[in-house]
């Protein structure tokens, strides 16, 4: 499935790849790996482009002079970052026999094609192609990409009403917005808010937010420039950590 933002030229700027460990809570195991991913023993996950990271420690600049109004002071927390196109190509499979799965069919069935179809569409809306094209890279292989939540002050998770890489509408970014509104008091709206705040400062960062995902935010790449109507993108793809 191409994407919108597919033709936007790339001119690769340079920057290496840097560790948000020192500076950021980073989920442990990573979420990835637990399920198999191959990373392999020198990929670190947790790097993004130097450019990048300067605007992410911004964004948590930006959040430490807010607060949220069940428990006050709140941290970036960061899911997943950088990822080299075997671990695109495996996560797309499983998420689709994950799918496959959680509608109880079989997607070896040929009797189930139409179905599996379906599930590949769904999946594609959220999750890029594995494409080798140097034209066309996953975000997270750019090392331009991020996908973050919110966290409190001991580092706990906070409820943003979907999780992360959920297939459907929960994931759209504004999916509770119209019963926040009705109900500006309730669950539902503290959700919607979190997530308004979490793109308020990463947008005043630089960042440019996914359409689809609440949590999926990038600077420096196609999606980026596509959405800043820039000349072009920055950061092409990255096969190595290192």
């Amino acid at each position: 499935m191409r994407r919108p933002w597919s033709d936007v030229v790339i001119d690769d700027c340079g920057e290496p790849l840097v560790s948000l460990k020192p500076r950021f809570l980073c989920l442990e195991p990573h979420p990835y790996a637990c399920v198999g991913a191959p990373y392999g023993e020198d990929a670190d996950p947790y790097r993004l482009r130097s450019g990048v990271l300067k605007r992410l420690i911004a964004a948590q600049t930006l959040l430490s002079m807010r607060s949220d109004p069940e428990v006050g002071t709140v941290q970036l927390a960061i899911f997943d970052a950088w990822r080299p196109i075997r671990v695109q190509a495996f996560m797309v499979e499983h998420a689709i026999q994950e799918q496959c799965r959680s509608q109880g069919f079989d997607p070896s069935d040929p009797l189930m094609a139409a179905a599996l179809q379906q599930v590949q569409s769904d999946v594609a809306k959220f999750w890029a192609p594995p494409s080798p094209d140097p034209c066309t890279p996953p975000p997270h292989s750019t090392g331009g990409a991020v996908d973050l939540t919110l966290a409190d002050s001991s580092g706990a998770l906070l409820e943003m009403g979907g999780d992360i890489d959920a297939i459907g509408d929960q994931s759209i970014p504004d999916h509770h917005a119209k019963e926040a509104e009705e109900n500006p008091y309730g669950e539902v709206a503290r959700w919607h808010g979190r997530r308004c705040l979490l793109n308020e400062v990463m947008t005043k960062a630089g960042f440019a937010r996914h359409p689809n995902e609440w949590w999926h935010f990038s600077h420096g790449d196609q999606l980026w420039a596509w959405q800043q109507q820039t000349p072009g993108a920055i950061y092409a793809s990255v096969s190595r950590s290192c």
